[in-house]
């Protein structure tokens, strides 16, 4: 089991309605927060036990020390997970990476991962330093504006910027520094989420996630660019319910296209 006060400190849970429910471990892209998945909570709300990762260096844990090497990130999360039954994973951007990353421990720990849901990333082993976490403050607000992660001008004032550009910068380092075996895999079905308007993430580098699993993989594409989820948010909920139900379809109203290729 894992420790309640760590796990306290690291997860944002929403219980459902049945203790039996299938397990949702959802992570953040760089900069963000467990907040940022509270419409997908919401949206499964009573059918998923869905819990949100909140990295350290943010919020409520404006005093932690941030990370910024990927893998004991990664580390930190496995030690605080529920391991007493299967687990499905959800991360985005940065959070993608956190998640497979996470996936690679539990399976080594022999614990069951029922679905890895990688949204916004290229595949882990196709390494793309843009040199983010290295520019000036100025240069980094531009890149997060470029991308939709904030409000154009949310950061001109200096407080707000003093506060929240450190965390994010700490998080481009993680990533970016962050290097993957070209054919590292887990057994789990990956389905990799990625919009067709995504300036850093071209579909075909999205595809490549296939190589990172020995069981089933799908390309589902939406509309929208790095942050498509944000508009999404009930079809994505439609897709997780699906999956996590074993393949049962989707509505009709479905708004997204679907590639899929068995794993390598």
């Amino acid at each position: 089991m894992a420790n309640v006060a760590e796990g306290g400190r690291w997860l944002r849970k929403f219980r459902a309605t049945s203790e039996e429910a299938p397990q949702l471990v959802c992570f953040p892209y760089a900069g963000g927060s467990a907040g940022w998945f509270t419409r997908l909570r919401m949206d499964l709300a009573g059918e998923v036990q869905l819990s949100a990762v909140q990295y350290p260096g943010r919020l409520d844990r404006l005093r932690d020390q941030p990370i910024d090497d990927l893998h004991v990130l990664a580390d930190e999360v496995f030690a605080v997970l529920d391991k007493s039954r299967p687990v499905a994973l959800f991360g985005h951007s940065m959070g993608a990476v956190v998640a497979f990353e996470v996936a690679r421990r539990l399976q080594a720990a022999s614990v069951p991962v029922s679905h890895l849901f990688a949204s916004g990333r290229a595949a882990p082993h196709l390494q793309r330093n843009a040199g983010v976490h290295l520019m000036s403050d100025d240069d980094m607000v531009t890149v997060i504006e470029s991308l939709g992660g904030v409000e154009p001008g949310a950061l001109s004032n200096a407080e707000l910027r003093a506060m929240v550009l450190p965390v994010v910068r700490n998080d481009y380092r993680a990533i970016e520094t962050y290097r993957c075996e070209p054919f590292a895999s887990i057994t789990a079905p990956i389905t990799v989420l990625a919009g067709t308007d995504d300036p850093i993430v071209p579909l075909p580098d999205a595809s490549e996630w296939t190589r990172h699993t020995t069981g089933s993989f799908a390309l589902e594409k939406f509309p929208g660019g790095h942050f498509f989820p944000v508009g999404q948010w009930g079809t994505i909920a439609d897709l997780v319910r699906r999956e996590l139900r074993g393949g049962a379809g989707l509505g009709s109203g479905g708004r997204h296209g679907r590639d899929e290729a068995a794993g390598a």
